[in-house]
């Protein structure tokens, strides 16, 4: 199947955390989307690997993307190096996007800003035809995404481009909120961690009212790339 986004997250709830209204609306246009998650979240304070597995899945039910795969990487402990490489190449090689979303490139959590870099890196690698990969015990093709783009996060990082998502909001938290194990619930007798306060759940809305309010409309989520980004002429600039 060729995507023409493929999302990558270290862990489930990233990618909508991150940009669960920008894939809503690429969707509502007709656009393949997919989502990777790189590990199972088995570090998190609450919940468990299985229960967010279940999670992640009404949540890709939500969004209706076109597929979701966990690569089962050690939550914490995965680095960047050839047999993780290897791995996601494998992904982009499948889906072949055309565009590929991953974490923040510096955050809270130490596993995004690894993962971000990870991703990026293996991208560029996906396209080297001296590098073999297979799947269902066939060669892949060498596939090397248009663009990187890197979504935010935790920390306030400066985007180089906003999305208009306006309209798409309400979906993403929806998205967000599948989660249940891992964000406010005043009924939770479970440890409080930095994500499960009702300020942050909040912040959801918050801050993308406060990126569209920036550009002059309802919401708005940011990202940074790699690249310039190109505009075929000035009227093409919103």
């Amino acid at each position: 199947m060729k995507l023409d986004i493929l999302a990558f997250g270290a862990h489930p709830d990233d990618v909508e955390l991150g940009c669960g209204a920008t894939l809503a609306k690429e969707i509502s246009l007709g656009k393949k989307v997919g989502i990777v998650d790189l590990t199972r979240g088995e570090l998190g304070t609450r919940g468990s690997a299985e229960l967010r597995d279940k999670e992640a899945q009404k949540s890709a039910e939500i969004l209706r993307v076109e597929v979701r795969e966990n690569l089962a990487f050690a939550d914490g402990f995965f680095t960047n190096d050839k047999d993780h490489q290897l791995a996601i190449i494998q992904m982009i090689r499948k889906y072949q996007p055309k565009i590929v979303l991953c974490n923040a490139i510096d955050d809270r959590h130490i596993d995004h800003g690894k993962g971000s870099k990870l991703v990026s890196d293996a991208c560029f690698l996906s396209g080297l035809a001296r590098i073999t990969t297979h799947y269902n015990n066939e060669v892949q093709q060498e596939w090397r995404p248009e663009n990187v783009y890197h979504y935010i996060q935790w920390k306030n990082i400066e985007p180089d481009f906003v999305v208009d998502v306006s309209g798409f909001i309400d979906l993403k938290v929806q998205s967000v909120l599948a989660y249940s194990s891992q964000f406010f619930d005043p009924e939770s007798d479970e440890p409080e961690t930095p994500i499960t306060s009702k300020n942050f759940i909040d912040s959801v809305t918050y801050r993308a009212r406060d990126l569209g309010r920036l550009i002059g409309v309802e919401h708005a989520e940011g990202f940074t790339t790699e690249r310039y980004v190109a505009v075929e002429n000035l009227d093409k600039i919103f």
